[in-house]
């Protein structure tokens, strides 16, 4: 029997109403506490609501992406993000849901890099190379938070010392969620380093637009951007350096097809991987947002279309979840394949490898990129 949800009920108050009707629905965002870290740091959540319902909730430890009740065709509102109930289970959370990973998402081989010549080691805590940024990630932080009720949207703030996580400069970021009028979750990152350093933050969400309980997502439907994808040597995950055609392989998403459809084809990569787990080479300039993917509930008639200036996507689909045991909000137990995420990002290991686009953040130039995921 399902369990009833433990997320916390947010409480309008008298203000927020009457502004409510002064501005056509325009509603304030809403912080409630959510618990406290072992250090004793109070953690909040903040839900924004748009004028249809919407809404997005965040939260200032790990810089989190909550919960996201987005609409379907027919307005019904529906939590597609996987997440937790509780603070305390996002501490050792494997499977990084909602968070924000940085300095650098993905994995770098070996955890080493080198940059004007020096040599820079990072912690090795998945197959002796480096995943999202070593067990000390900026999804285990303490983000200082700002709100803006007009937008509505929430901006967290960190600075990560140079020597952190192995990585040279002081990097001073700026994540900000903004929920818009026409159903859609922007988040901005922003960042500047004192020492040439490495700069790649994706967003770690699991959707399922059928519900983040409905179970397996392997019914609905996915187009992605990309005629290319980067090959993995082995099940470390690490690419080969190749740049490969999709073309006639079962990693093709260039036509939309139901993500379930090839995922068990006898193929390497996918036995490698135990399904997608593999960055694509989007086609794209690079230099401007556009949309890279559609994904799809036919089931519940939800659509949600990402849009992003990164250069790659790494397409996930769930296959450790049922494995790393997850009790999710409202008591579920989380499936494996029952969610899929979609991370805009360099390619994995870009440091190391000179024929892909590179990370590398120039001392104090501006780090920017932009992904939007928005439900039509």
């Amino acid at each position: 029997m399902m369990k009833k949800s433990l997320f916390p009920v947010f409480q309008k108050d008298n203000r927020s109403q009457a502004e409510g009707k002064r501005k056509e629905k325009k509603m304030s965002i809403e912080k409630k506490l959510f618990g406290k870290t072992a250090d004793g740091n109070e953690a909040f959540l903040y839900k924004m609501t748009n004028k249809n319902g919407m809404s997005a909730t965040v939260c200032d430890y790990g810089a989190l992406l909550v919960s996201l009740e987005a609409p379907n065709a027919d307005g019904e509102l529906e939590d597609v993000v996987m997440g937790y109930d509780k603070l305390e289970q996002y501490f050792e959370s494997p499977c990084f849901f909602g968070a924000t990973i940085g300095r650098n998402g993905n994995r770098i081989a070996g955890g080493a890099f080198t940059i004007n010549g020096q040599k820079y080691q990072m912690p090795q805590n998945e197959n002796e190379n480096n995943l999202h940024s070593g067990p000390d990630g900026y999804e285990k932080r303490m983000w200082e938070a700002s709100i803006n009720e007009d937008a509505p949207s929430v901006t967290f703030h960190i600075v990560s010392p140079d020597g952190d996580q192995g990585m040279p400069g002081n990097f001073d970021i700026s994540v900000t969620y903004t929920l818009t009028e026409d159903n859609a979750i922007q988040i901005d990152y922003n960042g500047k380093s004192d020492k040439d350093t490495v700069a790649n933050l994706t967003n770690h969400s699991y959707f399922n637009l059928s519900g983040h309980a409905s179970g397996t997502a392997m019914n609905q439907t996915l187009w992605i951007k990309a005629s290319s994808y980067n090959p993995v040597i082995d099940s470390k995950s690490i690419p080969t350096g190749e740049i490969a055609k999709v073309e006639g392989t079962p990693m093709d998403f260039t036509t939309e097809k139901e993500i379930g459809k090839d995922i068990d084809a006898d193929f390497e990569q996918l036995k490698l991987t135990r399904g997608y787990d593999h960055n694509y080479v989007l086609d794209v300039t690079g230099d401007k947002v556009e949309k890279i993917a559609v994904l799809k509930s036919p089931e519940k008639k939800r659509t949600m279309e990402v849009y992003t200036d990164c250069v790659g996507v790494q397409f996930y689909s769930g296959n450790f979840i049922k494995e790393n045991n997850q009790i999710g909000k409202g008591g579920v137990l989380y499936g494996e394949r029952s969610a899929i995420c979609l991370e805009t990002q360099f390619y994995p290991n870009a440091i190391n490898q000179e024929n892909f686009v590179s990370p590398l953040l120039k001392a104090g130039e501006e780090y920017h990129t932009t992904t939007i995921y928005k439900f039509v």
